[in-house]
């Protein structure tokens, strides 16, 4: 199954040009609280149950630490939701250590 990905810099450019998305964070509280870039906290194993919070009107990214927990919510809720706008953050957000 295809999954749509964009990378840091591609929705860094999003965010620029103001065009409407939802961010969705998909990793655990003690991750989020290290190093988080925004949007919306959803835990990955709470994504099923919690899609009320998922936009259906605008294109929604989805981010985790290396982009695959991500992937696999995205690979779920296509199941459930197949006419959602549904990317992953490419490769993730690291785990904020430079």
């Amino acid at each position: 199954m295809m999954t749509d990905e964009l990378d840091l810099a591609q929705l860094k450019e999003w965010s620029r040009q103001g065009l409407a998305f939802q961010l969705i964070d998909v990793r655990e509280a003690s991750e989020r609280e290290i190093h988080h870039i925004g949007g919306d906290w959803i835990p990955f194993g709470e994504v099923m149950q919690r899609t009320d919070e998922i936009a259906r009107d605008k294109p929604v990214v989805l981010y985790c630490r290396k982009g695959i927990r991500s992937r696999i919510a995205i690979q779920r809720l296509r199941i459930k939701f197949p006419d959602l706008g549904l990317w992953n953050l490419k490769d993730g957000i690291g785990d904020g250590m430079a």
